[in-house]
Formats: structure tokens, C-alpha cells, sequence
């Protein structure tokens, strides 16, 4: 189902862009259009999402949260180390190949996060990220319907990355699948419903600065930038012929 969505949500994207005129902020010159979808999504996230998670948190005890919590984690560290080797960060795929190894055997299936008690740090890496060490810039910024804050570069990493999850060949039926997916949104809203009150001023504005922010520290390995105008300007010259 995720997969369904987000392939649909970014062709129907797609379709629109055209439409969009040019926004003063030169990381988001589709404002007008992001605008209207960020308005959807959060008509989403008020009357199903929010909801939703607010209710899991009630009936799920704390530490049946962190156990599920720890488990997609787990299931992350595939991914991460293909995406690390894909960098050529031999040690951090071998530290994330060794953090999955454990805690899907000691940690019971990553349910306990064996590996953190043993100081094996986690990381996370994925498509988005390996394409801007290989040099291609993160383009325009985009509000997916349904999926939220991106970028066109970020967007494109999309199915990829849900072909390197591990639930992609796990043994279950394509309703079980849907389920786990299901779980795995409704928690991850669950562990925002805490930081809603940090966000200030205009909600557009704040997800947008945040999420360019928080991808540029992911990119630069915790190396912060200030401004994003040099990999919009690497979009500009590269010749193409590729959270709620």
C-alpha cells in the first residue's frame, strides 16, 4: 500500500508541476502548488492520522512502542548498509550489517536493541543521500500528497528504496505486507505527536526549512551548511536522460 501510494502521489505530482509558478525561494519554486498539497495532507493528518496515532498510543504500552520501534529500525540496517557500500563507506556497512546480524538473533527479530548496549551507534543512509555524494543536486523542493516534505531528487529515490526494504521479500501475504506498513506509519506519526509543539510561525515554512535542514546534516554526514544554493545550482547543470 505504501509503495501503491507513493507511486501514484508522485506521478500525480508530476502531472501538475507545470502549472506551478515560480516561488521567490529558489529551493521551492513550486511554493503555490507544495501550498495546496500541504493543505491536503494536513486535512489527512487532522481527521485520520493524528487521530489514528493518538489512539495507538493509548491502547499500546510503552514498551510495546519500542520494541516495534527497534524493530522497523532493524529492518533499516539493510538498506543502510547497501546504501553505505553504494558509498563506499565499507566500515559503516560493516557496522550496520553487524548491528542487524545482532540484534535480529540476540535482540529476538530486533524487537531489543542489543547493539546500541554494546555502543555499535546506528546510522541511517539511504538512496536521496547516496545520490548527493555521487554529485547530483537535490533540486526543487516538493510536498508529496500523502507521503509530505521531499525533494524532486529525494522523491525519485522513492521506489528504489522501498525495492532495498526488507518487508519487499519478507514470506507474507500482500495483506499482511499492507498491514506492517500500516503499523509502520501509524507508529512513526505516534513518535511526532511530541514534537508538535516545537513547530512555530507558518507550518508550511517551518516542515519546509526543517526538512532541507535536517536532509543537508544527513548528506553532509553531520557537516551543516547554511544555505542549499549549491546543490540547487548542481541540479541546474546536470543533464537528465531520479515524515506524514
Amino acid at each position: 500500500m505504501r509503495y501503491l501510494l507513493a507511486k501514484t502521489s508522485f506521478i500525480f505530482s508530476l502531472y501538475f508541476f507545470s502549472q506551478v509558478a515560480l516561488a521567490s525561494d529558489e529551493r521551492d519554486p513550486w511554493e503555490g502548488w507544495n501550498r495546496n498539497v500541504h493543505a491536503f495532507n494536513e486535512v489527512m493528518d487532522t481527521y485520520v492520522a493524528r487521530p489514528v496515532a493518538i489512539g495507538y498510543r493509548f491502547i499500546t504500552p510503552r514498551f510495546v512502542r519500542t520494541g516495534v520501534s527497534n524493530f522497523f529500525s532493524n529492518l533499516g540496517e539493510v538498506p543502510t548498509a547497501v546504501n553505505d557500500l553504494l558509498q563506499a563507506k565499507p566500515g559503516d556497512a560493516l557496522r550496520s550489517s553487524g548491528r542487524f546480524v545482532i540484534n535480529s538473533t540476540v535482540g529476538v527479530v530486533g524487537l531489543f536493541d542489543v547493539a546500541s548496549w554494546l555502543n555499535i551507534e546506528e546510522h541511517r543512509e539511504d538512496l536521496g543521500q547516496t545520490l548527493a555524494v555521487w554529485g547530483v543536486g537535490s533540486g526543487p523542493y516538493v510536498v508529496i500528497p500523502f507521503l509530505g516534505p521531499s525533494t524532486l531528487r529525494d522523491s525519485l529515490s522513492i521506489y528504489p528504496n522501498y525495492q532495498l526494504g526488507l518487508i519487499r521479500y519478507a514470506p507474507l501475504t500482500e495483506e499482511e505486507t499492507y498491514g506492517v506498513l500500516a503499523l509502520d506509519l501509524v507508529h512513526r506519526r505516534e513518535s511526532l505527536l511530541n514534537k508538535e509543539s516545537l513547530i512555530s510561525g507558518d507550518k508550511y515554512v517551518f516542515y519546509r526549512d526543517a526538512y532541507l535542514q535536517s536532509r543537508n546534516y544527513e548528506i553532509k554526514d553531520g557537516e551543516v551548511e547554511d544555505s542549499f544554493d549549491a546543490e540547487f545550482d548542481d541540479f541546474d547543470n546536470i543533464d537528465f536522460d531520479d515524515d506524514f
